[in-house]
């Protein structure tokens, strides 16, 4: 079965809500993985506007065109 994400919506911080293709449902909090990425590509989401500013393509969630991006197994069993 291939499992995509159906809506993602930001619920403050940096946490995430998504629900997947699958029924499953998913808060995902980004905090930890920004506050110690060695990417400075990664590490420039912790500004709050940019962070917000992801969006879901072809049922995967990324921001400004694949810069940052997860794979959506790890997402759907909720880590990161």
């Amino acid at each position: 079965m291939v499992i995509s994400i159906q809506k993602a919506e930001y619920k403050g911080g940096y946490k995430i809500y998504f629900k997947f293709s699958d029924g499953v449902e998913q808060i995902i909090d980004f905090e930890n993985f920004l506050r110690n990425a060695k990417n400075p590509m990664n590490k420039k989401y912790l500004d709050i506007g940019l962070f917000q500013s992801f969006t879901i393509d072809h049922g995967d969630i990324m921001w400004n065109d694949y810069e940052m991006c997860f794979p959506i197994w790890n997402l759907h069993e909720g880590t990161i």
